[in-house]
């Protein structure tokens, strides 16, 4: 009977314990962490699905950005800032945690990036995203999100009201990773479409980089 009992504990316990992720962890998940962590600029090499140093090093980094407490363990609170599941791999970042919202700041960025990128690549969604972030670390421009997305002429979809649709899956992911720190732009201050913009000023600036029909700009 005691045994039974002993089973039935360690049977319950088992879950709580593998929903961590730490040094000496292996597995798919560790590689999807580590691939967000590469990403976001975190962590440097390959995605080996082995969580060592290095990795408990750039997550020790990520949660410091995040607000998290900083253990350098991927928990419930960290796995969800990233967008992944700890129960698997979250392919890429299609899981249902992935495209949660996870602050007033996120869901309105999630909204610009719908209203003015919906149509483009993932990559090409996260880069506008970028873009908004960027600006606010300018002093150039207002230092909130909602300051330059709503700064006077600065976003169409203001004007048009279509910032008030509400994102979809997609673009709520392209959101999160952008304010985790990816930067597909290389640090642009503007984008726009050549195809769709007859503003000529904005075709005066520097281009750097052309993801899908938008051309990024400082």
């Amino acid at each position: 009977m005691i045994a039974v009992l002993l089973a039935c504990l360690l049977l319950w316990s088992a879950p709580a314990r593998a929903a961590v992720l730490e040094v000496g962890s292996t597995g798919t998940a560790v590689t999807q962490v580590q691939k967000k962590l590469i990403q976001w600029g975190y962590l440097s090499g390959s995605a080996d699905g082995r969580y060592g140093a290095k990795t408990k090093s750039a997550v020790e980094a990520f949660q410091r950005k995040n607000g998290l407490s900083v253990d350098g363990r991927v928990g419930p609170a960290t796995a969800a800032a990233m967008g992944v599941t700890l129960s698997g791999a979250s392919s890429g970042g299609s899981t249902a945690a992935s495209a949660t919202i996870i602050s007033a700041d996120h869901r309105l960025l999630s909204k610009l990036v719908y209203a003015e990128a919906r149509g483009e690549s993932y990559k090409g969604q996260v880069a506008v995203a970028a873009v908004v972030l960027n600006r606010v670390a300018s002093a150039s421009f207002p230092n909130t999100i909602s300051g330059v997305i709503y700064q006077s002429g600065a976003f169409s979809c203001v004007s048009n009201g279509s910032i008030n649709n509400t994102p979809d899956a997609t673009a709520i992911r392209a959101a999160r990773d952008a304010l985790n720190g990816w930067d597909p732009t290389g640090g642009c201050l503007y984008y726009y479409n050549p195809k769709a913009t007859s503003d000529q000023w904005i075709r005066t600036r520097t281009v750097k980089t052309v993801i899908g029909n938008h051309r990024f700009a400082v």
